[in-house]
C-alpha cells in the first residue's frame, strides 16, 4: 500500500501532483534545504577551530595549488549528488546530502579562516549571509508567486558557468589580472540565475519522491551564491 504510492509518485512531477501533494513536497524540499545550510554552518564551524585539517589545506593554497581542492571537491560533489539521485535507498539520498554540506563546509573554511583573523570578518560574514539569504528569499518568492517556469535558462547558464570558470583557470594559471569587483559582481548574477533555475524546477521538473536531490541542488546553488557574496562584501570593504 505504502509502496505502492511511493511507486506511482515516482512519475509524478511537482507540477502535475495534486496540490497537498505539491505542497508537501515543496515543504520537504525547504526543511531538508534548511537541514543542510545548518550542517554546513556547524561543518564550517568544526573545520575552522581543526588546526590538523586546516593548516595542510591553507598550506595548499598559500602555494597556490588550491586547483588540488578543487579537483577533490569536484569529486566528492560529483559523488554527493550521484546519491541524493539514487532510487536504492532513501538513506543513500540522505548520505548524500550530508555528504555535499560537509564537503562545501570544508571548501569554505578556508576563507572562514582568513576571514577570523580580521577584525570585522564576523560582521562581514554576518552581512554576507543576510545579503544572500535577501537575494535567495527574493528569487524564491519570484518563481512561487509567478509560477513560471524558467528552464529555457539552462543552456545560457552552463556556457556563462564554463566560461567563468575558464576565466578562473587563465587568471589562476597564467596570471596577468585579477578576479576583481566586476567579475565577482557577475558571479553573483550568475549564480542568482542558477537559483531562478533550480527553484522553477522544484515545482515544475521533480518528481515528488525526489525533494532530496532537489534540495542537494538548491543548497549547492545557494552555497555558491553565499560564496561569491561573500567575496564581494571583502572587496568592498577593502576598497
Amino acid at each position: 500500500m505504502n509502496y505502492s504510492a511511493e511507486y506511482e509518485s515516482r512519475d509524478v512531477f511537482a507540477a502535475d501532483a495534486v496540490l497537498d501533494e505539491r505542497v508537501a513536497f515543496i515543504r520537504r524540499v525547504y526543511a531538508h534545504l534548511l537541514g543542510a545550510t545548518l550542517l554546513f554552518i556547524a561543518g564550517c564551524v568544526f573545520f575552522v577551530q581543526t588546526q590538523v585539517m586546516m593548516a595542510p589545506m591553507i598550506d595548499l593554497i598559500r602555494r597556490g595549488q588550491w586547483w588540488l581542492l578543487m579537483i577533490g571537491f569536484m569529486i566528492a560533489s560529483g559523488v554527493a549528488q550521484a546519491m541524493a539521485r539514487s532510487q536504492t535507498s532513501r538513506g543513500i539520498q540522505y548520505a548524500g546530502l550530508a555528504l555535499y554540506a560537509l564537503v562545501e563546509a570544508l571548501i569554505f573554511s578556508p576563507i572562514m579562516t582568513f576571514l577570523s583573523m580580521r577584525p570585522n570578518g564576523s560582521e562581514l560574514l554576518m552581512q554576507a549571509g543576510t545579503v544572500t539569504l535577501l537575494i535567495f528569499g527574493g528569487l524564491t518568492a519570484i518563481v512561487m508567486l509567478t509560477k513560471s517556469d524558467f528552464s529555457f535558462l539552462r543552456n545560457i547558464l552552463w556556457l556563462a558557468t564554463i566560461g567563468s570558470f575558464a576565466f578562473i583557470l587563465v587568471g589562476a594559471f597564467f596570471g596577468g589580472f585579477g578576479l576583481g569587483l566586476i567579475f565577482v559582481s557577475a558571479m553573483v548574477v550568475l549564480f542568482s540565475g542558477w537559483i531562478l533555475y533550480d527553484t522553477s524546477n522544484v515545482l515544475h521538473h521533480y518528481p515528488t519522491n525526489q525533494h532530496v536531490a532537489a534540495s542537494l541542488a538548491l543548497f549547492s546553488s545557494l552555497a555558491t551564491l553565499f560564496w561569491y557574496v561573500l567575496q564581494l562584501m571583502s572587496i568592498l570593504d577593502r576598497d
